[in-house]
């Protein structure tokens, strides 16, 4: 079971964030850094007098390099990503919005195969490859980009590449600090990293009247917001973390792919949004391509551990 923890994490996380898309339609009527703001100072709000003790002695622990990597995690797993990707929904459809941020996988792939130098084998690229064929398939193969939309659907792919980007970013952490024997935490990361994340938004949030939006904003915006911040974000990071120490950032790439598909199903769930056969024919390919990956990789690990 332990070798199948990193993967369980992964999926976890990718399905929690992958009923962003969805909830975001219900905050609308917010402005983008605002829903940020609210959901980032929530998270801390509580957890904050839970782990002061433990995040002081994190804290010190830390180094400068240390700090450039959880700014650029900030920067781009939340603040840019959140930024694009809210934005873009705005002025986009959600199946638009659902294509575009299917390209994730092919750039985080392309990330580590230039930057960290991970190789894929034959099996974990059949994985990746079944994965992405899938997603091809789940959002239709007829289906056709507005050019209508082209302003939304850029920011949308801006948002894919600023996600793809934050993956790489915290598999170089994550491994700098394993291999150098340090102590990290995935939920005191998270903290960190939101706090950051936080500051950034402030500025931007203010400009868009927050307190009057919120006054107005119903029991379901309310829900919707409480949600984003513990599940889409809170659970959601902290999952990732913990995923990523264990994972190669091919595995994640493959698994970032359920996001995607739990869009669908709630689409079709909640929405009430038709689901045609070659979409679910898709759906299997995902979920096909996510378990070569889990096996492949775990026997390498079993393998490694032999020797």
């Amino acid at each position: 079971m332990r070798n199948y923890k990193g993967h369980l994490y992964l999926i976890m996380s990718f399905t929690m964030a992958g009923t962003s898309i969805i909830t975001a339609k219900f905050l609308t009527a917010l402005g983008t850094f605002t829903i940020t703001s609210v959901c980032l100072f929530l998270i801390l709000l509580i957890l904050t007098p839970f782990c002061h003790v433990r995040i002081i002695n994190y804290l010190k622990s830390l180094n400068c390099n240390d700090w450039i990597m959880i700014c650029f995690q900030a920067v781009f797993g939340i603040f840019l990503f959140r930024a694009f990707l809210l934005s873009g929904l705005k002025i986009t459809s959600s199946l638009e919005a659902g294509i575009l941020i299917s390209c994730s996988p092919v750039i985080t792939s392309t990330l580590a195969h230039f930057f960290l130098k991970e190789k894929a084998n034959a099996k974990t690229f059949l994985g990746v490859s079944l994965a992405f064929i899938g997603i091809l398939l789940l959002q239709g193969i007829n289906t056709r980009l507005n050019t209508s939309h082209l302003l939304g659907n850029l920011l949308v792919l801006c948002a894919a590449a600023s996600e793809s980007v934050f993956n790489t970013l915290s598999r170089i952490y994550s491994r700098s600090k394993s291999q150098g024997n340090k102590l990290f935490d995935p939920l005191l990361q998270t903290m960190l990293v939101s706090f950051v994340a936080l500051i950034l938004c402030l500025l931007p949030a203010f400009r868009e009247h927050p307190f009057k939006s919120l006054s107005i904003l119903d029991i379901r915006g309310w829900l919707s917001i409480i949600w984003y911040g513990f599940v889409v974000t809170l659970l959601s990071y902290i999952l990732w973390y913990a995923g990523i120490k264990r994972c190669n950032t091919y595995t994640a790439a493959a698994y970032s792919c359920i996001m995607p598909l739990t869009s669908m199903l709630l689409s079709f769930i909640i929405l009430g949004e038709a689901i045609t056969g070659i979409q679910w024919v898709g759906s299997g390919l995902i979920l096909l391509g996510v378990m070569l990956i889990t096996i492949f990789t775990s026997k390498q690990v079993i393998a490694k551990e032999s020797q």
